[in-house]
């Protein structure tokens, strides 16, 4: 079984830096084809942030984040989100997410794996 696990969440202030990372294991059978990052804030809805494919040779960003954050795949299961200019409304739980066919897609409905969440408080 797929698990994946998110570390490198916290507080920060606006205009500041954080970098996420996560790891899978338990992939024997799958291969993690497309690997990316979702959010979700109180009261709203789960939403795709950035995304990846094997090898990194394709990445995909949400309009509110392209040109400050960053998708890196670091190794085959491994994979990193970097956060520069930080806003309020980046405020959220970020999710490690991946899928077993490569396609590069936003809705989160199409990810079969998660990670538990990481905290991200971006304060004004």
């Amino acid at each position: 079984q797929v698990q994946l696990v998110e570390s490198g969440g916290g507080l920060v202030q606006a205009g500041g830096s954080l970098r996420l990372s996560c790891a899978a294991s338990g992939h024997t059978r799958a291969t993690l084809y497309v690997m990316g990052w979702f959010r979700q804030a109180p009261g709203k809805e789960r939403e795709f942030v950035a995304a990846t494919t094997w090898g990194g040779s394709r990445t995909q960003y949400s309009d509110p984040v392209k040109g400050r954050f960053t998708i890196s795949r670091t190794g085959a299961y491994l994979l990193d989100l970097q956060m520069n200019s930080l806003k309020s409304e980046d405020t959220a739980v970020y999710f490690c997410a991946a899928r077993t066919t490569n396609t590069l897609l936003t809705d989160f409905q199409d990810y079969s794996y998660w990670g538990q969440g990481t905290q991200v408080t971006v304060s004004s």
